[in-house]
């Protein structure tokens, strides 16, 4: 294996610890590069390779950023390597199923601009998006230019949770850009999340990610327009490799308890204190929330979007769970069905 040629797309010594020396004779790895229907990209390092999804059935589901091993003569897939980390959401709309958006992440970063778009409580849901899927975020604020007032989102966004490292960059400024090249650097995987318009297609092309289309946005409420249509891997100038996706207009939760207690930690120490242990922080008698909320230590903004997320997706997270064991049990309805009809003939 030419683990030169893959290091250019991510390739981690921590992968090849998952390698059998059957597999390393008999098979070679390859990264999922974009997904096109019935139709997955897969990238060596050194070319791409187009399979029909159906040759890749083994590998079960898949996401731009996975790793799979194919077979040296027939391209079949053998297995997927397991992930160190999958970020995933909701599908829009009302299907209860999970999406898959980037697996083998190191860094995400949230894309967000200096105008309408700002806005703390979306914010905090892809926090809760990145620390249940254990990626390191970045809040990346955008067309800085537009803001005159570039520090004080700086500072509002900084706020949301301890130590969280936020960027103000116009993406046309090669020296606004510098501070995330390292997040770039050799063997390391980014994506890029947000809302459709806030820059993300001219940040990946300012980042080396070679020709992307961009469009504007609409002046009168800074809507965005969709530029990228499918999620898909790109090479850096800065060694290390981009997943780049397309707007999101719903970001929806799901099984995402972990996450949302993290970004919303001092509510969670703050819900210890209270005197009913099963306190919905609504007005009770002797709610420490409540009183924090009074004396000004809590943001009221700050524990209503707390409570938002936390139902949201428990919420989700059930209805997930039950469309599962509903596809489960009707599978082994066709199972037996298709047993049974086979005794008949015979």
């Amino acid at each position: 294996m030419d683990y030169r040629q893959l290091g250019k797309i991510g390739w981690k010594t921590c992968f090849s610890a998952h390698l059998t020396e059957e597999q390393e004779r008999n098979a070679f790895p390859v990264r999922v590069g974009a997904h096109f229907g019935r139709r997955i990209l897969c990238l060596t390092g050194s070319e791409e390779i187009a399979l029909p999804i159906e040759q890749l059935d083994v590998c079960g589901e898949l996401a731009v950023g996975d790793w799979l091993l194919l077979d040296n003569e027939s391209r079949r897939g053998v297995s997927r390597l397991p992930r160190e980390s999958l970020i995933s959401r909701k599908a829009a709309g009302v299907k209860s199923q999970t999406q898959l958006i980037a697996a083998n992440v190191d860094t995400l970063f949230i894309v967000c601009s200096c105008n309408h778009d700002f806005n703390q409580s979306r914010l905090e849901r892809y926090l809760a998006l990145a620390s249940e899927s254990h990626v390191n975020p970045i809040v990346v604020l955008s067309k800085a230019d537009l803001c005159e007032d570039r520090d004080s989102l700086r500072q509002q966004a900084s706020q949301l949770i301890s130590g969280l490292i936020v960027e103000t960059v116009d993406a046309r400024d090669s020296g606004d850009m510098e501070p995330l090249a390292y997040w770039c650097r050799s063997g390391q995987t980014v994506a890029l999340v947000g809302s459709s318009g806030v820059g993300k297609s001219t940040l990946a092309m300012s980042l080396g990610a070679g020709p992307i289309s961009t469009q504007g946005i609409r002046e009168d409420d800074s809507k965005g327009r969709h530029t990228t249509t499918v999620r898909s891997i790109h090479c850096l100038s800065a060694g290390g490799v981009l997943i780049d996706t397309p707007g999101m207009r719903e970001l929806q939760l799901a099984d995402c308890e972990e996450g949302v207690a993290e970004v919303f930690d001092e509510v969670v120490s703050l819900a210890e204190d209270c005197h009913f242990r099963d306190c919905s922080h609504q007005g009770e008698l002797g709610c420490a929330i409540a009183a924090a909320i009074e004396s000004g230590e809590l943001d009221a903004r700050r524990l209503r979007n707390y409570l938002k997320l936390n139902a949201e997706q428990a919420r989700n997270a059930q209805s997930i769970h039950e469309r599962r064991e509903q596809d489960k049990k009707l599978g082994q309805f066709y199972k037996m069905t298709l047993s049974a009809n086979q005794k008949r003939k015979y």
